[in-house]
């Protein structure tokens, strides 16, 4: 390593940043995370370094640099623009001791600043010794991605417990075995979610059976799967599903969402296609029960929404029966990700002031909805797992008020590759349908929204 990587103790650090323009903004910016004293010095000062300034740990100094202005500093940092002033304080840095930085020229620096992911108290720090800044940026921004947002709690919430894990369990090995399993659990989910006085009790009791090698009693994630593209997932969704012992999903989460799941997790397929359960509701619910009973992480994968059309509140009552303890994590509903990839507005100010989301197939095989509720017009109306029912659907809509040219469109497959979208009206789109043989899953939404498709269309 060219650079050896090290944290110093900023809690009595004094740093000089010799210059005020933007890129020594920004070095500042960097400073003032810490606890140290700063003292800047330049005869011009940028706006943002003024902001920063007011600061009680800053002291602006409106003058040119002076040597006798390094005494007692620690560190400094050089932004100028003029370079014969940088090589004066640089050798004068390295004369004195100092830790010198002369900022974007790397051979004048001692020190470099690393990429920092800031979760503080865990910090992460990524350097390519200069060489590759780009490729920094590409890494810090994947690990921002996987982070949680509050792991800096986890680490207070370490350190609190850690002498009384010292204390219970014998040796490293099973210590970090413990921790582990913590750390990459439902304890560590309830910490980030500032659930302390339940992530406390919780820990107590994964202690006490970690000391007496007992296993406790997992947990259940009902997580959206989003429409279709894996890139839709939500960071917390992604997370989940990399910590499943279980995974429990059924036909509209697709391949590729299954191969971010973790590697060892057992996949449990539970698939629903009309008229052809693999598993019926009950037998899944029982699943979830009796596989969080083992002490595992179970996930229950659901395409796009599990509270929209996902069955979500069914598969929790058993869940609160038995005492089972469970998260929702909500995914991108159909509807939205359909829209979107479709270039169909669900609302426009010149077309469509509201939005209803209604289901083409109800518990007992018919299609007995509130249809003069849907029938409005200036109204979006979309159509869940409506394909074997769009007959009646266009039928009955006209029926209740909408013009039979009301514009409608079929969307097969939406957010991946294998999207199709059908338009057309509710007078002719059966016709089309029966020539086009989409399939599902297929999204019907119907609405004079629909005639932006061809102008906002762009996947």
């Amino acid at each position: 390593m060219d650079y050896f990587p090290l944290f110093l103790d900023a809690r009595k650090l004094n740093v000089l940043i010799v210059g005020a323009g933007e890129v020594a903004a920004r070095k500042l910016e960097l400073i003032m995370k810490t606890p140290a004293t700063v003292t800047v010095i330049a005869p011009w000062v940028c706006d943002t370094v003024k902001l920063i300034a007011q600061n009680e740990k800053v002291t602006l100094i409106e003058r040119e640099f002076e040597d006798n202005d390094l005494a007692s500093k620690d560190m400094v940092f050089i932004a100028t623009d003029k370079p014969e002033v940088n090589q004066h304080i640089h050798d004068l840095a390295r004369a004195n001791k100092v830790l010198v930085n002369v900022v974007d020229n790397t051979p004048l620096c001692q020190f470099i600043t690393p990429s920092i992911v800031d979760r503080s108290p865990i910090v992460i720090a990524m350097s390519s010794g200069g060489v590759a800044p780009v490729l920094l940026r590409y890494l810090r921004q994947k690990l921002e991605t996987v982070l949680p947002a509050n792991l800096s709690r986890l680490g207070s919430f370490s350190e609190k417990f850690r002498d009384k894990v010292k204390q219970a369990l014998n040796g490293v090995t099973a210590r970090r075995y413990f921790w582990e399993d913590v750390l990459d659990g439902d304890i560590a989910e309830m910490v980030e979610k500032g659930q302390d006085k339940k992530a406390d009790e919780a820990f107590e009791l994964a202690l006490q059976a970690a000391a007496e090698n007992k296993k406790v009693e997992g947990q259940v994630y009902l997580v959206g799967a989003g429409p279709g593209d894996p890139d839709l997932l939500t960071f917390r969704a992604l997370r989940l599903m990399q910590k499943a012992d279980v995974v429990v999903y059924d036909r509209l989460v697709s391949p590729q969402i299954l191969e971010l799941v973790r590697r060892d997790a057992e996949k449990i397929y539970v698939g629903k296609a009309k008229s052809n359960h693999t598993l019926p509701q009950d037998d899944i619910n029982q699943l979830m029960v009796d596989e969080a009973k083992k002490g595992n992480r179970v996930v229950r994968l659901k395409g796009g929404d599990p509270f929209i059309f996902g069955r979500g509140g069914e598969e929790i009552q058993p869940l609160i029966k038995h005492g089972i303890e469970f998260q929702v994590v909500p995914g991108i509903t159909a509807a939205s990700g359909a829209s979107s990839y479709a270039g169909i507005p669900l609302t426009h100010r010149d077309h469509a002031q509201s939005v209803v989301f209604a289901t083409g197939h109800l518990k007992n095989g018919t299609i007995d909805l509130n249809w003069p509720a849907l029938a409005q017009k200036s109204q979006t109306a979309v159509f869940y797992m409506g394909l074997t029912g769009l007959p009646i659907i266009c039928e009955k809509m006209i029926e209740h008020g909408l013009d039979a040219t009301t514009p409608i469109a079929l969307v097969q497959s939406a957010t991946t590759e294998k999207q199709q979208v059908l338009t057309g009206t509710l007078q002719n789109i059966v016709a089309k349908q029966e020539e086009a043989q989409l399939q599902p899953p297929t999204l019907i939404i119907v609405g004079s929204v629909v005639s932006l498709h061809n102008e906002l269309n762009w996947f």
